[in-house]
Order: structure tokens, then sequence, then C-alpha cells
């Protein structure tokens, strides 16, 4: 497909709502210019390469996706003769497998599910009409992805690189309750600033995912090397040598060009060689739940960090306080999941009483979805940065100093 040979080819990087500014930073930092975004995409061109560099290395994206066509669409039924029209037998392998995802905002729509059901069927009877025989399908995140979105009568059908969505990392077995999502807790730490060389202090750990995502950016290391599979390894083409193309390190050497195969085993073995194992900044975790900790320990086994990271079963206030200045960083109860205003609301004036007799001088912290619970907190904030922790609207505080209101004056 172009994709493999046009060097120029858009790809779409989508993200959640609040999270395509850091996502933007991000794909700035790797070199590439965007050429548009959205709140939830931002746009870049590229080929395959590109492609898969992307969905190695980005920490606040969901997908990386490949627009195959764009029309207007009012009904079910010109969904279902847009997808057939794409030719599908030089994207997917007949004996293959592929899954269909949608988001639709359409009026026609009652059941969302069937935006999908309709595009498997046009993509099933096009390789049946030119191949014979056709890849099985379902909703497995295994072999190659499609992704529809339909926004009133405008659809743009994308071949999903990314297959199982990038938020994904698959590191957290045990989730806990209200675990925070990984793309969130990257940004978040992004939001912060954190230099990856001080300390980091994650009281209330939970799940563990905030101190996990800290130790995975001091290391540089990508993201994507937990995955097992990305739906792009599975698009048709995957393992044939395009000439041109070169990956020098990847044995047998072609002089000729290289596979997609090949170049994503060499940006791999890059992503490794570039991973800084030695003088990392000290990672605490802690949480007054016993359990958490465990299952957090866990995860962060999983994600191949336990060892740089300190786990302690705690009150938060009793969280060991590393030598040094750092970053601590809270994500606690709202009052809406779990817990009451009544309930939190001490607990609130207790973090920020910690933060500013434990932790003065560092950089603090908290994200929540209560803003009525964050003037409890009675620390001087430079900033409100807006973030959606899933539905809920909630604002990333930040203190410089950790120090009371009216000490910065």
């Amino acid at each position: 497909m172009r994709l493999f040979t046009d060097k120029n080819y858009p790809i779409i990087i989508s993200c959640a709502k609040e999270l395509a500014p850091w996502t933007e930073r991000e794909v700035h930092k790797m070199g590439y210019k965007v050429i548009d975004s959205t709140e939830n995409t931002v746009v870049v061109r590229g080929d395959m390469r590109d492609v898969m560099k992307l969905n190695l290395k980005l920490r606040t994206a969901h997908r990386v996706l490949v627009p195959l066509v764009r029309s207007d669409c009012r009904n079910i039924r010109d969904l279902y003769e847009i997808a057939k029209s794409i030719d599908w037998e030089n994207i997917l392998e007949a004996d293959g497998y592929f899954s269909v995802s949608s988001i639709v905002h359409n009026y026609t729509i009652r059941d969302t599910r069937l935006p999908a059901l309709y595009t498997k069927d046009a993509i099933a009877d096009r390789m049946r009409e030119k191949c014979q025989r056709r890849p099985d399908s379902g909703g497995e995140n295994k072999g190659a992805a499609v992704f529809v979105y339909w926004e009133r009568d405008q659809v743009i059908i994308y071949l999903d690189t990314s297959g199982e969505p990038l938020s994904k990392r698959g590191y957290r077995r045990i989730p806990g309750s209200a675990p925070m999502q990984e793309t969130l807790a990257a940004a978040c730490i992004q939001a912060l600033d954190w230099d990856g060389k001080s300390p980091f202090l994650s009281p209330m750990c939970g799940s563990g995912t905030p101190a996990i995502e800290a130790v995975m950016i001091a290391m540089n290391k990508a993201p994507g090397l937990l995955k097992g599979h990305f739906a792009f390894q599975s698009v048709k083409g995957y393992e044939s040598i395009i000439p041109g193309e070169s990956a020098p390190n990847v044995a047998p050497r072609q002089h000729f060009g290289a596979s997609p195969a090949q170049i994503w085993k060499e940006i791999v073995l890059e992503a490794k060689a570039e991973e800084r194992k030695d003088n990392l900044p000290k990672v605490v975790a802690t949480d007054i739940s016993p359990e958490a900790v465990e299952n957090a320990h866990s995860n962060a086994i999983a994600a191949g960090v336990a060892q740089y990271i300190e786990f302690k079963a705690c009150d938060f206030a009793d969280s060991p306080i590393p030598e040094g200045k750092g970053v601590v960083f809270f994500n606690p109860e709202y009052g809406i999941r779990l817990g009451t205003y009544e309930e939190l609301a001490p607990l609130y004036e207790r973090i920020g009483k910690f933060m500013n007799e434990k932790c003065h001088g560092w950089l603090g912290g908290l994200i929540t979805g209560n803003p009525d619970l964050a003037r409890c907190v009675t620390l001087y904030y430079k900033a409100r940065v807006p973030f959606f922790n899933g539905p809920i609207d909630c604002r990333l505080f930040i203190y410089p100093g950790c120090e009371l209101k009216g000490q910065n004056a």
C-alpha cells in the first residue's frame, strides 16, 4: 500500500480530550512538524517507519491512524458502500484477521454497534469478491484493525495501525479501584515539567501508574516495548521487501531494500539502546492499603521497572521523603466515584499540610475533578491545567515550592 512507499502520507494521532497539547509536545520533541490539530487529534506526515516510531514512543496518544477514505455519509447503507469501495485486497491478508471499532454521532444510528458491523460486512464482501475468500473478523485485539469516525454526514475510515489503544501499555494487570489511565499520568508528569533526574514521590499511589510512568520517562523507556502486537504488523506487505528502504543492523542485510518487519526490528533495537538504566532518580510510591501497594508492585514488575521504585504501605503523611528537591504528585479521590465532600475535605486539608511541611521547596501536583475539594488545599498554585479522567472534567493544580497562600508574596 502507499503508506509503505509514500514519505508524505498524512498520519492522524488520536488522544483523549485535552491531551492533544501534550501529544503535540511529544511529537515536536520527536522531530515531527504538526500540520493540524484538534482537541483530540494531532496530524503529521510520514511513512510506515514514522507510524512505527509513533506507536512505539508516544506516551499520551491512543491510536495512530492512516486515513483511507473521507466521504459524505447520510445513513448506514452509504457507509456500507463507502467501506466496500476501498481496495481492501491490497491492505488486508485474505487469510488473516481484522477488527473494526467506531465512534459515531449520526442521528440515523440508534444502535452504535451497527456501523462497525456494516463495515465488517463490506470488507468481507469485497475480499470475497476479489480474493474468493475473506479474513476472519471479531472483537479481539489481534490482526489488522479498522477505525470508523462518523460525525453527522461525514465519515472517515482509517487503517488503525495501533489496534489495542496505546493507553493500554500491558503492565497494569491489577487495576484497583478508580485507576488512573496511563496516558493521563504521563501527561500530568509532562505538565509538571519533571526533569526525570530529581526525586518523584507518589503518595496514595493506588495501582502505581504515576510512579511507573515516571520511571519509564526517567529511563527513556518506550512504552510500546511492553505491547505484544501492533495492528500494522498484520497489514498486507509487512513481510515484503520495499526497494530503497534499509535496516542496516538487522540480519540478513538487504542491499536492495528491507521489509517493514525488518525496519520494525531495527526501530525496536534502537529504542532499547537509548534506554537509561544508571543513576536513575529516587521514585517512591506509598498507599495506606497494603493490598494496593502489593498490586502496584506487581504492575511495576510487569512493566520491568519495579527495581527502581521504593514501595511502602503507610498513610501518605508517613511517606519517606527522598533527599533533595523533586516532584510530589497526588491523585486523591474526587468525591464523584468514591467518597463524599464531607468525608474528603479533611483529607485534602491534610494533603496541603503534608506538602507544605514535608515537601516544602518541592514542586507539587494534585489532580482532582472537584474544585470545592481543591479549595481545601491551602497552597499557592501557579496553574490549573485542564484534563479529563475518563468522563470527569479535572484540573491539575501545580504548586511551586508547596508554599502556603501568601508565602509567595
